[in-house]
């Protein structure tokens, strides 16, 4: 049995995020809720991500697609995270980013990639 393929994509999306989360806690950010406590535009950008892999990107082309989103939504550099604000520390280049960060890009596509071939869709 196949499941549907946006199914599949939130599936993905979710399990990346949940990745990326345990990932973060691992490093001392508890700043990412989970899925269920997740703001609107935090589960879309995860899907946007799985939609990336599905055309083939790569972690740095993944990063540079999210930044790209976010700048089109108003986001630019600033050293702390904030939503209201619309900063985040990861509106760099990939190449410009901390390892640990570029790790959370291998991860999610990683992660995405995995979740997609096993539903069929890679």
């Amino acid at each position: 049995m196949t499941l549907p393929d946006l199914h599949v994509q939130e599936v993905a999306a979710r399990a990346a995020h949940e990745a990326n989360r345990a990932w973060c806690i691992a490093h001392g950010d508890h700043s990412q809720p989970a899925w269920e406590d997740a703001p609107a535009w935090q589960l879309a950008s995860a899907v946007e991500g799985v939609r990336g892999v599905l055309r083939g990107n790569t972690p740095d082309q993944a990063h540079e697609e999210w930044m790209a989103h976010k700048a089109a939504d108003g986001w630019v550099y600033g050293p702390v995270k904030d939503p209201e604000a619309k900063t985040h520390p990861c509106m760099v280049d990939y190449d410009d980013l901390p390892s640990e960060q570029r790790a959370k890009d291998a991860i999610f596509v990683g992660v995405v990639s995995a979740v997609l071939r096993a539903g069929g869709l890679l």
